[in-house]
């Protein structure tokens, strides 16, 4: 082919290609955006490691008010953490801004209704996480930042749940002390980090007394578990 003729041909190529390829870079294929990410979940704790000699009152619920265990919680200074459900204070709320304004317990979270959580979907889950959430920040000015479910039946979403409605991690424990019934659990031999579990019920005076003397045994002593747990 003559030289003249051969320069047309990659002129009209180069004519033809060029349009083609600043075509694609305005109509190629556009990328999605982002999905914005899910909350991390958050961690399981059901027993604290540390080497401080320390162990963790929690009392779950809150449906009994009985004074002598708010005394002993006062007397003591004990830093319980209490994982509270809204109806439960609806009716008395100043038995918990006694406990909270006078003493070194907190509220925490145990959702609204006290359901099984992993019967729920996303929405459910949130609804009684976060909602359990608002109702104690509009009710103590403390919103709470640890979250124990109902039984201590969780899932995946659960856990990222906790994270979407503040709580740092999902506490559960090392023993229940509760005494239900006739039924009184044996005091085990507590060690550093351990958590227990109380209930506001009828023997709350005397399941704590125990528990906090079963602590002195092991020479340990009550500390503020949302101190321990890592943001």
């Amino acid at each position: 082919m003559p030289r003249l003729r051969l320069r047309h041909a990659v002129r009209a190529a180069l004519a033809a290609v060029v349009p083609l390829a600043l075509l694609g870079a305005v109509t190629g294929p556009a990328h999605a955006a982002p999905r914005a990410a899910w909350p991390e979940p958050v961690p399981v704790v059901s027993h604290i490691e540390t080497t401080d000699p320390v162990v963790f009152i929690t009392i779950d619920d809150g449906w009994f008010h009985d004074p002598a265990a708010a005394k002993l919680l006062l007397d003591r200074r004990v830093p319980a953490s209490l994982f509270l459900l809204p109806g439960a204070y609806s009716y008395d709320s100043g038995y918990f801004h006694t406990l909270l304004n006078q003493g070194p317990s907190r509220v925490e979270n145990h959702t609204v209704n006290h359901p099984d959580l992993t019967t729920l979907d996303a929405a459910g889950q949130k609804a009684e996480v976060c909602g359990a959430r608002d109702q104690h920040l509009a009710q103590f000015g403390d919103g709470p930042r640890l979250l124990r479910p109902p039984y201590g039946v969780y899932d995946a979403t659960t856990r990222t749940t906790a994270r979407a409605c503040g709580a740092k991690a999902l506490v559960t424990w090392t023993y229940d002390l509760t005494t239900w019934g006739q039924w009184t659990p044996p005091t085990p031999t507590l060690k550093a980090g351990d958590i227990i579990l109380l209930h506001f019920n009828e023997t709350l005076e005397q399941d704590l007394t125990r528990a906090l003397a079963a602590a002195e045994a092991a020479g340990l002593r009550p500390a503020p578990l949302r101190e321990y747990v890592p943001e």
